[in-house]
């Protein structure tokens, strides 16, 4: 489903939500504390500002005794084959993001990733699985990155492990290919990409990725990741203590211009590799 397309459907999902609410008699902050989020989280719903998990949906319909239109409008636009059930509503929140702040421990976040490198990532993960199935990840992950080219894009702060840097996945051209996309990507200051060095020890220490997004119009969230899962968190409390985390870690991340010289070297290393194999 096209981007466009799929708006459409959540603002279709907002205005249906909104008039069934108001044919109910119920008010925002009623129906909020009756699915257990707040007034204006519904009224961010009914404006297609942010987008309702499905169990809330399921809520929903249950409140408003919709006989399951909200929560088979919500699995529509969720259900893509293409992302993790878990990541698939991180995707959506990406594309209306003002600010994305992001950790990566272990490999090159989706969002900078080349064709080739996050072809190397998929069949790692899958090894038999078909052509077909890695050709559909590859092209849904270079599609994400679109909103990093729209004159809307948001700001984008990314911090990686040395990990990220030092083990190969794909061919050692592969990987000096994707290093060089990055720190091209700095030099056009579409990004801002710091590195934590082996150096920094327990600073660097967390137990998975850390994605972090700022809304125009709607509260903060948080996103981990492990190898087999993820979880949104949209608690202030909790995101709160996700930002100082992240604040902990940019603390311990080498200079920009320390970080893009590091990035170019070892991308020159691979490519060293490269000429004499």
């Amino acid at each position: 489903m096209a981007n466009g397309s799929r708006q459409a459907v959540w603002e279709f999902f907002g205005t249906e939500l909104k008039r069934r609410r108001e044919d109910a008699g119920i008010t925002q902050v009623e129906l909020g504390a009756r699915v257990f989020v707040s007034g204006a989280y519904i009224g961010q719903f009914e404006q297609a500002i942010r987008k309702p998990q499905l169990d809330i949906a399921q809520r929903i319909d249950e409140v408003l005794q919709t006989d399951g239109i909200f929560e088979r409008l919500c699995r529509k636009l969720i259900d893509d084959q293409r992302y993790a059930e878990y990541f698939a509503e991180v995707v959506e929140l990406e594309r209306v993001a003002t600010r994305i702040c992001e950790f990566a421990p272990t490999a090159v976040p989706g969002l900078l990733q080349t064709a080739t490198y996050a072809e190397a990532v998929t069949i790692a993960a899958n090894p038999f699985v078909t052509d077909e199935y890695v050709k559909d990840i590859v092209t849904a992950r270079v599609e994400r990155a679109n909103i990093l080219r729209d004159a809307t894009r948001p700001e984008y702060w990314v911090i990686l492990h040395e990990n990220v840097l030092r083990v190969p996945v794909g061919d050692p051209a592969a990987m000096a290919a994707q290093l060089t996309h990055i720190a091209e990507l700095l030099r056009q200051r579409t990004v801002w990409v710091t590195v934590i060095p082996y150096g920094a020890g327990a600073h660097a220490s967390m137990s998975g990725a850390l994605k972090l997004m700022d809304f125009e119009d709607a509260p903060p969230v948080a996103y981990t990741e492990t190898s087999f899962s993820g979880t949104l968190l949209d608690h202030p409390a909790v995101v709160k203590r996700a930002q100082r985390a992240y604040d902990l870690l940019r603390v311990a991340a080498l200079s920009p211009e320390a970080s893009r010289a590091l990035i170019e070297s070892t991308a020159e290393d691979y490519r060293r590799c490269t000429s004499t194999t």
